[in-house]
């Protein structure tokens, strides 16, 4: 009986891996049919009339927030582990924060702040004249300018884990060989951080490109603005999956580059005498400087935000603009994240234990096409879906069912990056033992390994309830007609500037995220 069980469970457990794996590739292959199959007439309207604006709309907003990102991620890295100065600690950690305010949050804020007759244009007036203007946010360099605050701790989060476990020893050796500061950053320091550089650097291009509640806020044509006008706006799916293609091409070739470009990275730390940098005390006025600094940083891309949000939501609030319909958004929000959050884990659990112990080639296969999912742009897998519902499973259609599918088939593989290294931390030799003493595979996994990799379950369950919450393109096309959540709201409010009735569910969703972001990047600061 016990053999059966044996046999019985990896088969199903490949059959399983087998069909999540292929429900989830199937939206980028409808996307990549219907595409292929639109007709010469499509691609030529497009191209005449969007493509080119798009494509160089969508590089050059891309191009601009990498180098805003390497310019503020490797600075302020640098700052925080090689010297000392007032407040260093908090700014090590509040630099992080930004990535809890959701870019349409940011994009929305400072709409206000750069709109004419805003605070930034009134202070810029008295100081050169009443004439003068600034570029307004609904620009490229509006785009750049959030899109940068808002993604610059990546690069600065992977970067500043390589300064920390640099060997300065190199650096000394190059400077005893009459090497100048400066040669010796270009020549030794940054090749070292190379790989860390380029894998921050390809979160922030990966999440320029894929946005869509920046750009469509700021009303900047990218491709993901341009899908979501096709579907909402004209009903075109032929148009939107063609777009929708060329994002995905996009992306991908960038992915191909961004790989070749580290496998070219030939330099490695041998040496087997290691030194940790020591911090180094600035002179006053470079102490106070360099606060300065990361106090303007953090200011502009979280504290401003931030206090902007309180002050609305506390005039929202006196104004008796919270009611009963403010409690729904709330409850429609923590149903459809948590919804989706706790099905992801069910089918990603045993996915992650298909890899993690069992990793055949067709395991391997599948958790790879998982990814899949991850790899459409919020705006394109919605596309997708509500095309495949409308033809496969028509009474699904305007239900909660297919947004929670859409946040599932999206925010899978965020929860699988968690659940995989919580299952390979667990030794095998337990599982091994519990089947000596007579537990099939599926007893073992039920009272050994799941109680094991129970933590890394539930920090994968809060990093997908968290970006579900966040979640905007796909609940804007699949929600049932009055269905909003928290970040629906923001977006609806936002786009009237109706900043104070936006102010209270953008303040929610950042709080909630707060304390998540701590707890998920502690880890690096652990070694601080």
């Amino acid at each position: 009986m016990v053999t059966t069980v044996r046999h019985a469970l990896p088969a199903s457990l490949s059959i399983f891996a087998l069909t999540v794996a292929g429900l989830i590739c199937l939206p980028l292959a409808f996307v990549t049919y219907q595409a292929l199959s639109a007709g010469a007439a499509v691609w030529t309207r497009l191209w005449n009339t969007r493509i080119p604006e798009l494509l160089v709309n969508t590089g050059s907003l891309a191009l601009g927030v990498s180098a805003g990102t390497l310019l503020l991620g490797i600075s302020l890295a640098w700052l925080v582990v090689r010297y000392e100065f007032p407040a260093r600690r908090f700014w090590e950690w509040a630099l992080v924060l930004p990535l809890a305010m959701p870019t349409y949050v940011l994009a929305y804020i400072y709409t206000y702040l750069l709109g004419i007759g805003g605070p930034v244009e009134q202070a810029w007036q008295t100081w050169a004249g009443p004439d003068a203007r600034i570029f307004p946010p609904h620009s490229l360099s509006g785009a750049t300018l959030v899109m940068t605050l808002d993604t610059f701790p990546f690069v600065y989060l992977l970067s500043r884990a390589a300064l920390m476990n640099f060997n300065v020893a190199f650096e000394e050796v190059a400077q005893a060989c009459g090497v100048s500061r400066l040669q010796t950053w270009l020549r030794v320091t940054l090749p070292l951080m190379r790989p860390a550089i380029v894998a921050g650097l390809s979160l922030v291009v990966l999440y320029v490109v894929s946005d869509f509640g920046a750009v469509s806020l700021l009303r900047f044509q990218t491709f993901t603005y341009a899908v979501y006008q096709q579907v909402s706006g004209r009903y075109d799916h032929a148009a939107a999956a063609s777009l929708s293609l060329l994002l995905v091409l996009l992306a991908l070739l960038f992915l191909v580059a961004e790989r070749w470009f580290r496998q070219q990275s030939r330099f490695y730390q041998t040496t087997g005498r290691y030194r940790a940098p020591a911090r180094k005390a600035l002179p006053p006025w470079s102490a106070w400087l360099s606060t300065a600094y990361a106090a303007s940083v953090f200011g502009a891309s979280f504290g401003m935000p931030a206090w902007l949000l309180i002050k609305w939501s506390l005039a929202a609030l006196e104004d008796g603009a919270l009611d009963a319909r403010f409690l729904g958004f709330i409850a429609n929000s923590l149903l459809l994240s948590g919804s989706a959050a706790t099905l992801a884990i069910v089918i990603g659990a045993p996915l992650a234990y298909a890899a993690s112990r069992r990793p055949s080639k067709l395991h391997l296969l599948c958790s790879q096409a998982v990814y899949a999912g991850y790899v459409l742009p919020g705006p394109v897998g919605a596309l997708a879906l509500l095309v495949l519902v409308s033809h496969l499973a028509p009474f699904w259609y305007g239900t909660i069912l297919v947004l929670v599918t859409a946040y599932v088939l999206h925010f899978l593989p965020a929860g699988l990056q968690t659940m995989e290294p919580a299952l390979q931390q667990v030794t095998p030799n337990l599982e091994e033992a519990a089947r000596s003493l007579g537990y099939g595979p599926a007893g073992t996994l039920r009272t050994v390994t799941l109680p094991l990799i129970r933590g890394g379950c539930i920090a994968a369950w809060v990093l997908m309830f968290l970006q579900c919450m966040k979640e905007l393109p796909a609940t804007l096309l699949l929600r049932p007609v009055g269905y909003d959540t928290l970040a629906v709201r923001v977006w609806l409010e936002a786009s009237e500037e109706y900043y104070q009735l936006a102010a209270p569910s953008a303040l929610l969703i950042v709080a909630m995220t707060i304390p998540a972001i701590l707890l998920l990047v502690s880890k690096d600061w652990r070694a601080a």
